[in-house]
């Protein structure tokens, strides 16, 4: 089986249960996504020792599960003090020849994903039931089309190199065409969904503008990570797509841009 068959046969159905537990919403949705995200702290633990950069075995972990719970869990922010103090006692008496980087490594591995993570589930949790999965499913199609768009668009007319340095294939015309993207994916899965988007069209144009600017960041700062660590990809844990970091890494970055966004226009 080719590498493409691998991909679409594990996609179509993974995107499915994706559907649908954003569908189904709650505790449903938060589980897989908090799901994901210990994976692809777990990956970014990986890639961060490998760049000779490592991290804190317990805390990326502590720092991560509170960073996601913490719109749940009571006295969230006393918790979250708690957790700081510790960690900074702890590291001021950390010996080891690394203890400089486990510093400010473990925090990136704590609080990147998670706060990826905590954006896609409060969108989630904006408005009715409904109107939280279109939300979800809106952004999650603005990252799917413009990684589409975007890669078949470099293919295609791909001349000027985007970021040689750090991904030698991404182009400024894939990036461009990762706009229209953006766009086409959401305006048809709104088409498609039996339920009222609480966006208007002149809405979607700045969303999907900030979700494919912000996508390629993030897909750019993981590749950033990979090259340093002389890796190609983040784990196999997923067939043909490499770990949970390299299918996220756009949405990790594009969710908290939606998430400013929705809320400064629909509160």
């Amino acid at each position: 089986m080719s590498d493409l068959a691998k991909r679409v046969a594990f996609a179509v159905p993974a995107a499915a249960l994706f559907i649908f537990l954003a569908w189904m919403g709650g505790w449903y949705f938060k589980g897989l996504m908090i799901t994901i995200g210990f994976f692809t702290i777990h990956e970014i633990i990986k890639i961060l020792d490998a760049a000779q950069s490592p991290v804190d075995l317990l805390f990326p972990y502590t720092i991560g599960l509170w960073v996601m719970l913490s719109q749940e869990i009571p006295y969230s922010f006393e918790i979250g003090i708690g957790i700081f103090v510790l960690f900074a006692a702890l590291q001021t008496f950390n010996s080891s020849p690394h203890n400089f980087s486990e510093l400010t490594s473990t925090l990136f591995a704590g609080l990147y994903a998670p706060i990826g993570i905590l954006s896609l589930m409060m969108i989630s949790g904006m408005g009715e039931a409904q109107t939280g999965f279109v939300l979800t499913m809106t952004v999650v199609f603005m990252v799917w089309g413009s990684d589409i768009f975007a890669y078949f668009g470099g293919k295609t007319f791909g001349k000027h190199k985007l970021a040689p340095t750090i991904s030698p294939n991404k182009t400024w015309e894939g990036f461009f065409s990762g706009y229209l993207g953006s766009f086409v994916a959401a305006y048809l899965f709104l088409l498609a969904v039996p339920y009222e988007s609480p966006l208007t069209i002149l809405q979607l144009i700045p969303l999907s503008i900030l979700v494919a600017t912000f996508g390629p960041i993030g897909d750019l700062l993981e590749s950033k990570m990979k090259r340093k660590a002389g890796v190609k990809d983040s784990s196999n844990l997923l067939p043909g797509h490499g770990g949970f970091f390299d299918r996220f890494d756009a949405l990790i970055l594009a969710a908290p841009a939606a998430w400013v966004f929705l809320r400064g226009i629909l509160n």
